[in-house]
């Protein structure tokens, strides 16, 4: 049965119970407004754990001066409902100033990834991330942690914090699931008309772009680059925030695609922002690897 806790006190009473059982706990860290992206993350940490525990926590310090932190989808009872439907043990419901009481003044800096891709025109986003995703660790001390690949920079901060400061938390990133015509899930698409949601389609339409050029042998980013703006710029209600071909470690642009490198973009389609990547499988490669 799910079980709703709220404290900080309780939740590290009941990871202690899971602990002292010898239990495996698979986490899966959210904002809410769940769809089927989320739960594809929680039917996978069930099936390689004991326990699973999702947290719902807009997290104010990863929202900008301007963005949707007041308009951002809460849908909790309907969040629950779903995640009772697939067994999930426990969810953890904090209340910001109970996670941030007065005084907090720490935080999570990461030199070089942060400034990247999204942290250009996002600011402080990414030292949100790390800074809440370190509590939630610090309190579930799960096993396994689950994202999704389409917060791409997201998942690579997250390993990097890991890393950094030796946390025992495997990161487990699983495929971004998409809507039949290609729309990457987002909780934010609920803001999409469904005008927009047709024009949304250019995000997905400039990747694969981006995989059949690559297949063909072109390695030159700028070409492709051009490539994949024409796309977006072909639809009206599309403006362009980043778009880029990176290294999946440094997040670093590549003037030359290599197998394994990274496309990102994020697009304002109307007054959503959206984003999505595909990870490059260059089949030249193979071809080179079997001749």
């Amino acid at each position: 049965m799910l079980q709703v806790i709220t404290s900080i006190e309780d939740i590290k009473q009941r990871i202690k119970t899971f602990k002292e059982d010898q239990l495996s706990i698979g986490f899966v860290p959210t904002m809410g407004a769940l769809h089927e992206g989320h739960l594809s993350l929680v039917r996978q940490a069930k099936e390689e754990n004991d326990k699973v525990v999702v947290s719902i926590f807009v997290n104010p310090l990863q929202f900008g001066v301007g963005e949707d932190f007041t308009q951002y989808p809460r849908t909790f009872d309907d969040d629950c409902k779903l995640l009772s439907k697939e067994d999930v043990d426990v969810v953890f419901n904090p209340k910001a100033p109970e996670m941030y009481p007065d005084g907090f003044c720490t935080s999570v800096v990461l030199e070089h990834l942060e400034d990247r891709l999204c942290g250009k025109s996002r600011p402080g986003h990414f030292r949100g991330v790390a800074t809440i995703v370190l509590k939630l660790f610090n309190l579930i001390n799960p096993d396994i942690a689950y994202f999704g690949q389409k917060d791409f920079q997201q998942t690579v901060i997250i390993k990097r914090v890991v890393a950094d400061l030796n946390l025992g938390v495997n990161i487990k990133a699983l495929p971004t699931i998409r809507e039949k015509e290609g729309l990457a899930l987002s909780s934010r698409n609920g803001y999409l008309s469904e005008t927009e949601k047709k024009d949304a389609l250019c995000l997905y339409k400039a990747l694969i772009r981006v995989q059949e050029m690559a297949n063909a042998g072109v390695k030159n980013a700028r070409e492709i680059l051009g490539e994949m703006e024409k796309i977006i710029n072909n639809c009206k209600s599309a403006r362009i925030d980043y778009i880029s071909i990176v290294n999946p470690e440094t997040l670093e642009a590549v003037s030359e695609v290599q197998h394994g490198d990274v496309a990102a973009l994020a697009v304002r389609i109307g007054k959503t922002r959206l984003i999505d990547n595909i990870i490059l499988m260059v089949l030249i490669a193979f071809f080179i690897l079997l001749a």
